[in-house]
């Protein structure tokens, strides 16, 4: 837990949050969880009675392997059904974190941000640790921590999509607009994707498709667990500064014999 994520009152051993959607059974989402290592799973509370056994059994096995978790509300697409779902997980007692999700059409699944901004201040005032799914936008971004977000979770690109990060300089001015937690959210599709998130100064990386999705959803599960540790190191370590030209890996400058110096 050196470098633990921190979300509001809550410290998470991996900064690798993953779905319990599109697995083809229950066997299948229990071993790509274990081999992802991540400690924060998410479960969309509206399509519990679609997860294998009903969502009873793995909610239960999650529990009993301690890990954290994230209900959503995917498939809302106003501020009041997201609202109503978040109160429901509370009732439900899964309710600590909340994912906000409010779409603004099924095409596209991009966020509403009107929406997305009236759920957040309400459930906020109500007591929720809100984490918003929003666009790559830095003003809306720095919106949702003044309302009192405990993250941000800008998507990379379409939900679904595999995209990867479109556009690494809005995600950038994010890091540079808000000091909460960024977990970028939708669009990853493999490994190096997941690093360069973590490369650019992400706190974490949310996924599901990426993996459930893949034709072998516990390797590609263990690979991401991989990406976002390298990414995560290679961010803390300080990249080299990018050059136009050429430096030599070994110095010639003040060996014998040598006309450098």
């Amino acid at each position: 837990m050196e470098d633990a994520l921190k979300i509001g009152t809550y410290s998470l051993g991996s900064r690798l949050i993953v779905g319990t959607g599109k697995y083809k059974d229950a066997d299948q989402t229990k071993a790509a969880l274990e081999a992802s290592g991540s400690r924060l799973v998410t479960v969309a509370v509206r399509r519990l009675s679609q997860l294998p056994g009903g969502g009873d059994s793995l909610i239960r096995w999650l529990r009993e392997h301690d890990y954290t978790l994230l209900p959503n509300t995917a498939g809302c697409y106003t501020a009041e059904d997201a609202v109503r779902t978040c109160r429901l997980a509370r009732e439900l007692g899964i309710a600590g974190l909340v994912k906000v999700e409010v779409l603004g059409d099924p095409k596209t699944l991009f966020p509403d941000v009107i929406q997305t901004l009236e759920a957040c201040a309400t459930l906020v005032k109500e007591g929720f640790t809100v984490l918003p799914y929003t666009n790559d936008d830095p003003i809306t971004a720095k919106k949702l921590e003044d309302i009192g977000c405990a993250a941000v979770m800008p998507l990379a690109a379409p939900i679904g999509s595999g995209l990867g990060i479109r556009n690494p300089y809005n995600i950038e001015l994010i890091r540079q607009s808000v000091s909460v937690p960024i977990i970028v959210d939708a669009g990853v599709g493999t490994a190096s994707d997941a690093a360069i998130a973590m490369e650019l100064g992400c706190d974490g990386v949310l996924m599901n498709t990426a993996i459930a999705g893949a034709k072998d959803p516990v390797r590609m599960a263990r690979a991401m667990k991989l990406a976002v540790q390298a990414g995560r190191d290679a961010f803390l370590a300080g990249r080299i500064e990018k050059r136009l030209y050429a430096t030599a890996s070994s110095p010639l400058a003040g060996v014998i014999g040598s006309n450098q110096g």
